[in-house]
């Protein structure tokens, strides 16, 4: 006889079924076009709900209106056609978090752009995330070392800090950027890179130059090109913050670059218009500044109860002609704790890093800079500022006091101290090893010229003549007076080793 137990077994299923009507809600596009797609229906999405097109495209909702609805696509275009449909999540967006995203190069969802296998995640965070509150933050002391000297010396960065890094194009703001995270190598922070609306070509130098100067294998690449949506360029530093907050909500210290926010907040005033937000100055919405103050205050050194960690955030924006009195700039300068602005006369000149250093400041690192650092540079700004003024009064004719030439001669060394290569960085005991030199006079022997090898020949010097004291400036972080004098005849020796010889005069 015919086993008939599948037959109740299914019998069963269906008298357990519950029969009536159901509810399915969707929606239609209306117009697609530019990255946007206008829907009708879906009368219960959220804003900033995930939605998900028949053809399998992503986007999010961006605007409720009476009668239809603005959608910001996150795939290609040609994903979706007018007429399809699409459902709602009853999602978020979100993001994927963990260690498994280390030295991998991904889009602000998570998507490998490495050709590698789908990251490792821990879990999936919402992009967008409150900041931490005032009470669970603390004090901005633990330096950030950068191995740039003119930042280290004169606008040092903190563990918790915003320092916006502003300059018009191709003036090296990246190259400062990249510089500090390679820095990172020899430091226990992990560092979040989010390229936004930049070409690819300038995406591809920054990864190599991070690969093979760097640790990329502590840095996350989150990557929203020129090329990509502009939904995708719009919540890629909302997704960079996210992944560096898991580290940070664990103890760990995270070094976040924005490049750049500029461009960002005119991928903001695109979308705005193109989903018919009224616009403001300058055509942006009115919204645009609080969109990049709740992004950057997320960054934030957090209290012991918290877990101790932080996230440094190096946003950068680009100026049009040195004009730091346009929208975008003001309304960054005003959310940052300091910005360091970059100046096209000085990059033409040669002048590398070209920081200005009259329109820079920090108005945290002072707290945070190095005790053997601060030590020898406490004067160092004031210097070069008077030697700048002293330097543009001489071209009007010569200078005959003796102090006023000694300042020029003094100057021009320290300018020639403060050019740096790139994928250079030096460490805290050159640093302040450098700054000695200058302040003892120790440089005086050297033409402006041959500085530049002193500084090239140092860490290998002092390695190998005072390596011990070089210990432990890099520990302590400190400079003893004993230290000090036991410092000044091995920099003595190395600036006359370099030192042409003096032609004896009959």
């Amino acid at each position: 006889m015919p086993d008939r137990s599948w037959l109740d077994r299914a019998r069963a299923r269906v008298a357990a079924t519950a029969l009536g009507p159901a509810v399915e809600s969707f929606g239609r596009v209306e117009h697609v076009g530019d990255g946007i797609a206008l829907v009708s229906g879906l009368p219960d999405v959220r804003l900033d709900e995930l939605v998900r097109f028949d053809r399998g495209g992503l986007g999010f909702v961006h605007t409720l209106e009476a009668e239809r609805v603005g959608c910001v696509l996150l795939d290609a275009p040609e994903s979706v056609a007018a007429g399809d449909t699409l459902h709602g999540t009853g999602e978020v967006m979100r993001t994927p978090v963990g260690p498994g995203l280390l030295g991998r190069v991904i889009d602000p969802l998570g998507r490998p752009l490495d050709d590698g296998p789908p990251v490792a995640a821990v879990a999936h965070e919402p992009i967008d995330r409150p900041a931490p509150a005032i009470v669970a933050r603390d004090l901005v002391t633990e330096p950030v070392q950068t191995g740039i000297l003119t930042i280290d010396a004169l606008f040092a960065l903190g563990r918790g800090q915003r320092e916006l890094i502003i300059g018009d194009r191709a003036t090296g703001k990246t190259a400062i950027a990249v510089d500090a995270m390679i820095a990172q190598k020899a430091s226990d922070m992990i560092c979040v890179y989010v390229a936004v609306g930049e070409k690819s070509a300038a995406v591809a130098r920054a990864l190599a130059a991070v690969r093979a100067h760097g640790a990329p294998e502590r840095t996350i690449f989150v990557v929203a090109a020129a090329p990509a949506t502009p939904g995708l360029q719009w919540i890629a530093p909302a997704a960079g913050m996210t992944m560096a907050e898991y580290f940070r909500d664990r103890g760990g210290h995270v070094l976040v670059v924005i490049d750049d926010l500029t461009r960002h907040a005119a991928t903001h005033r695109e979308i705005a218009l193109l989903t018919r937000q009224p616009p403001g100055r300058e055509a942006y919405p009115g919204d645009v500044f609080h969109l990049h103050a709740r992004l950057l205050e997320r960054a934030a050194k957090l209290s012991a109860a918290e877990g101790g960690g932080s996230i440094t955030a190096l946003p950068i924006a680009e100026t049009d002609a040195g004009n730091l009195s346009a929208y975008i700039p003001t309304n960054l300068i005003s959310i940052t704790d300091g910005q360091i602005v970059l100046s096209t006369r000085l990059f033409h000149e040669g002048q590398k890093p070209a920081i200005d250093i009259g329109l820079s400041v920090s108005r945290v690192g002072g707290k945070t800079q190095a005790p053997a650092l601060r030590d020898v540079t406490g004067t160092l700004r004031l210097d070069y500022a008077q030697f700048l003024e002293l330097e543009l009064f001489s071209r009007f004719g010569g200078v005959s006091d003796p102090r006023a030439r000694a300042q020029l001669a003094r100057g021009a060394r320290l300018r020639a101290l403060l050019a740096q290569p790139q994928f250079a960085p030096l460490r805290l005991a050159d640093e302040v090893a450098l700054a000695l030199a200058l302040q003892e006079g120790l440089l005086d022997p050297l033409a402006p010229e041959l500085v530049a090898g002193f500084r090239v020949a140092l860490p290998g010097w002092l390695d190998g003549q005072a390596g011990p004291i070089a210990g432990r400036i890099e520990t302590t972080r400190r400079m003893t007076a004993e230290d000090r004098a036991a410092l000044r005849p091995v920099l003595a020796a190395l600036a006359a080793r370099l030192a042409p010889p003096k032609v004896a005069t009959p």
